[in-house]
C-alpha cells in the first residue's frame, strides 16, 4: 500500500476509499483522515506539510485540504504516519498523542475558544511548550461549510470546509508531541542530497523574491497578466488602487519579519504588525497572496490593514480566507444589485470597498450570526437561496470557490480548475507556471507554453496534476519547484528514504492512481462531465480591460477538456475505463460498486 500510495493525498484516498461516500459529510460514520508522507519531518526542503481528507461539506464531493508548519513532522516523531477518525465523540474532546501513547481527553473547557487561544491553553495545561496543536475555532464547532483547520497560529488546512467535519465529530483539537527518530534506508546519502537541495533553493532568485515579499510577491506580475480577480471577477483593471496591494507596499506597511515552516529555506511566511489607524495593535501571522486578493481586489478594497484584520479573524475563527472573501464579494455584488437589502445584511453597508463592513461581516460569518449564518453555507448555497439572479455571482467549480487566479489569463488554469476533484483549487496543479516561463524538461515540457494556446493544454494539465499529486503525497511544498527541484530529485529522495528505486513512470502512476479514485468517488456521488466546467462569468465573460485582452476560454474549453480526457484514458464523457482501472490496480482499493461505474 505504501509503495502504491506513498502518503499524504494519495494515501488519504486509499484510507477513505472504502467509506460510504453517500453519507452526509456530518454523519457520524463519515471518516476523517490526516496523513503525512515518507519525507515529512526529515531534512528534505519544504517538507513540513500534512493533508486532511474527507467528504467536503461545501461541495458534497471529495474533500481535501493541506497545511504546512510543524504539526505534520511532530506527528511523525510520535510514531504515526496517519490518523483516521471514525464515529463521533459524545462530548467535545481533543486527541493527545505523546509518542506512542494515544488518549482522548475532554475539551469541554475549550468550546467557543478561538484556535490561537486553544493552542495556548493546551500547551500550558500539558506543560509541553514544544507540543504542536491543530484545532478548529468557533466556525468549525458551528459546522460552517467554510471552516478551516488551523495549526501553528495561522497555518490553515482551509479548503472545502473540513474543519466542520472535525466539529461534527466533536473533535476540538489534535495535540502531538514526539521524540522518535525516523527510520531511513540511506541516512547519510539522504542528508547529503537534501543539503545540496537546500543550497540550490537558497541560491535561486525565486527564494529571494518569495522571502522578500512572501507569496504576494507575484501580485503585480499577476495583475499585468490579467490573473488577479477584481470586483468579484467582473473587472479587468483597477487603476490607482492595485499598487497598494503589491508585495513591496504591503511589506512596507505591515511586515515585521519573515518566518518559515519546518525545514524550509524559503521563509515566505509573514509576521506583521499594524502600528496606526483603526486596526492598530494587530500583530501576528500576516496575509498571503490568496487572502490579499480575496479581501482586496475581489472586494475593491485597497486597505491593507483591513485585509490583515480579516486574515487574523479567519485564522482565529477557523475560516478559509478564499471562500470567506468570496462570500463577502458575492454579498457586496448582491447588495449592489438589490438582491440583498440593508436589513438582510443586519445594517451593514456592503458597498464595494467598505472595509469596516467587510471586517464586521467576517466576524458574523465566524460566529454564524445574522447574515453570517447564511454566508457560512458557502456562495453556491447562498445563491440558490437568494434566487437565480444571484447564482451568476457565485464564482465556483463543483461548489468550491475559485482560488484567486483568473483562468482567462492562462488556459491551463481553465482546464485544471474544471477537472480537479475538489473543485476550483489552485494548489492541486499550478499549471500556469509553464505559461510563465518555468520549464519541466523531465516531464516532457522543455519550453514554455503560450498562455492562450490550445494545443497540449489538456495533456500538460493531466501530467502536471499527476506530478503534483506525488508532491502532495510526499508531502512537500510546491515552492520547492520554483527553487529548481524536479522529478529526478523527488525520485532520489524517495529511494534514499525508503529504499524503493522508482522510475518516472511509477512515480507518476501514484498520482494518477489517486486522481482516478477521486474521480470515481465523485462519479458515484453524481458528478458528471458537465461539472468539469467554469462559472459562466469567467468562461464566457470577456473583460474589456486588463491583461487578458478580451480573451475567454469558452470556445476552447471543449477541445482542451477532450484532450485531457484522452490523455487520462477516460471516455469522452470523462469516465475511467475498465482498462485504466486494471492498469492502475484499483480493485484493491475500490469495491465492485465502483467497477460498475466504469466504461469500456
Amino acid at each position: 500500500m505504501a509503495r502504491h500510495y506513498l502518503g499524504g493525498s494519495a494515501l488519504g484516498t486509499r484510507l477513505l476509499s472504502g467509506m460510504d461516500w453517500e453519507l452526509d459529510p456530518f454523519d457520524s460514520e463519515t471518516d476523517l483522515a490526516f496523513a503525512t508522507g515518507p519525507i515529512t519531518g526529515t531534512s528534505a526542503p519544504s517538507s513540513g506539510r500534512y493533508v486532511v481528507c474527507s467528504k467536503s461539506p461545501l461541495t458534497g464531493g471529495w474533500g481535501e485540504a493541506h497545511a504546512s508548519g510543524y504539526w505534520g513532522p511532530e506527528l511523525k516523531y510520535s510514531g504515526f504516519d496517519a490518523i483516521v477518525f471514525k464515529g463521533k465523540a459524545e462530548k467535545p474532546v481533543y486527541l493527545l498523542i505523546h509518542d506512542q501513547q494515544v488518549t482522548l481527553k475532554s475539551a469541554e473547557h475549550l468550546v467557543g475558544q478561538d484556535t490561537y487561544a486553544t493552542e495556548t491553553i493546551l500547551r500550558s495545561e500539558l506543560g509541553e511548550k514544544k507540543a504542536r496543536v491543530l484545532s478548529i475555532g468557533p466556525a468549525g464547532e458551528k459546522l460552517s461549510r467554510l471552516a478551516a483547520i488551523i495549526n501553528d497560529h495561522g497555518r490553515a488546512a482551509a479548503r472545502g470546509g473540513l474543519g466542520a467535519v472535525m466539529g461534527s465529530k466533536n473533535i476540538k483539537a489534535i495535540v502531538v508531541r514526539g521524540h522518535g527518530k525516523l527510520a531511513m534506508s540511506d541516512e547519510s546519502g539522504f542528508k547529503a542530497l537534501t543539503k545540496s537541495l537546500h543550497k540550490m533553493i537558497s541560491d535561486s532568485p525565486a527564494k529571494t523574491a518569495l522571502q522578500s515579499h512572501g507569496t504576494n510577491v507575484g501580485m503585480e506580475a499577476f495583475y499585468q497578466k490579467g490573473d488577479v480577480p477584481i470586483k468579484n471577477w467582473s473587472q479587468g483593471a483597477w487603476d490607482g488602487h492595485m499598487e497598494n496591494l503589491y508585495g513591496p507596499e504591503v511589506s512596507r506597511r505591515i511586515l515585521v519579519k519573515k518566518h518559515s515552516c519546518r525545514a524550509c529555506p524559503i521563509a515566505c511566511g509573514r509576521i506583521i504588525e499594524v502600528k496606526e489607524g483603526e486596526y492598530a495593535g494587530l500583530a501576528g501571522k500576516g496575509p498571503e497572496y490568496e487572502t490579499i486578493a480575496a479581501f482586496g481586489s475581489l472586494c475593491l478594497n485597497d486597505n491593507v490593514e483591513a485585509i490583515a484584520k480579516a486574515n487574523d479573524l479567519c485564522n482565529r475563527y477557523g475560516l478559509d480566507t478564499i471562500s470567506t472573501g468570496s462570500a463577502v464579494a458575492m454579498a457586496m455584488e448582491c447588495y449592489e444589485k438589490g438582491l440583498l437589502t440593508l436589513k438582510d445584511l443586519d445594517g451593514l453597508d456592503l458597498r464595494w470597498g467598505n472595509h469596516q463592513a467587510m471586517v464586521a461581516l467576517v466576524e458574523k460569518i465566524g460566529r454564524r450570526e445574522g447574515i453570517g449564518d447564511l454566508l457560512a453555507e458557502g456562495s453556491l448555497r447562498v445563491a440558490r437561496q437568494i434566487g437565480t439572479k444571484a447564482e451568476e455571482a457565485a464564482i465556483q467549480v463543483k461548489g468550491l470557490d475559485l482560488a484567486m487566479h483568473d483562468p482567462r489569463g492562462f488556459n491551463s488554469w481553465a482546464v485544471s480548475y474544471a477537472t480537479v476533484a475538489r473543485g476550483g483549487c489552485h494548489i492541486a496543479a499550478p499549471t500556469y507556471w509553464l505559461e510563465r516561463g518555468v520549464t519541466f524538461q523531465d516531464l516532457g515540457f522543455p519550453d514554455p507554453l503560450e498562455p492562450h494556446a490550445i494545443e497540449n493544454k489538456g495533456r500538460w494539465t493531466a501530467i502536471f496534476q499527476d506530478f503534483c499529486e506525488v508532491l502532495e503525497s510526499m508531502v512537500t511544498c510546491k515552492f520547492a519547484l520554483y527553487g529548481g527541484v524536479r522529478s529526478n530529485h523527488i525520485r532520489k529522495m524517495i529511494s534514499l528514504c525508503t529504499g524503493w528505486d522508482m522510475d518516472l513512470a511509477e512515480l507518476l502512476k501514484i498520482g494518477e492512481r489517486a486522481i482516478n479514485i477521486k474521480r470515481l468517488i465523485n462519479l458515484k456521488l453524481g458528478f458528471t462531465k458537465d461539472d468539469d466546467t467554469l462559472p459562466k462569468r469567467v468562461r464566457r465573460g470577456a473583460l474589456q480591460n486588463g491583461g487578458t485582452g478580451g480573451y475567454v476560454p469558452d470556445k476552447d474549453m471543449d477541445s482542451m477538456i477532450a484532450e485531457y480526457y484522452l490523455h487520462r484514458g477516460w471516455s469522452k464523457d470523462g469516465v475511467p475505463t475498465k482498462k485504466k482501472f486494471d492498469e492502475l490496480d484499483l480493485s484493491s482499493a475500490l469495491n465492485k460498486d465502483y467497477r460498475e461505474l466504469l466504461t469500456e
